[in-house]
């Protein structure tokens, strides 16, 4: 079930949908520790119950990590819990849809 604007996950509240993919739902939230938007993009419920899905989202926010390029999101962290994962990365305002997508 997607989430919904309002939503609170952990210290980010979610904003609006900016897209979805076969590995996830991307949102547009508001961090409240470092008061910063921020993109999250969390694994569907379907697959956060199967292994392989959270271990291949998992490589996948290590590996955009471990890059610095400027057409590239900054991943800023990785957050597990039993119902939801999910990763967060920068979020320049007026950026176009497709870059935060790629998140």
């Amino acid at each position: 079930m997607p989430l919904t604007p309002g939503t609170r996950l952990g210290a980010y509240t979610i904003g609006i949908p900016l897209g979805a993919g076969g590995m996830g739902e991307v949102y547009r939230a508001t961090d409240h520790n470092l008061g910063r938007d921020v993109a999250i993009k969390v694994l569907p419920e379907a697959f956060a119950q199967d292994a392989d899905r959270l271990a291949r989202f998992e490589r996948e926010a290590k590996t955009l990590a471990s890059l610095n390029h400027p057409n590239i999101a900054i991943i800023h962290g990785l957050e597990k819990g039993p119902a939801e994962a999910g990763h967060h990365a920068d979020w320049r305002h007026g950026e176009d849809r497709a870059r935060a997508e790629a998140v």
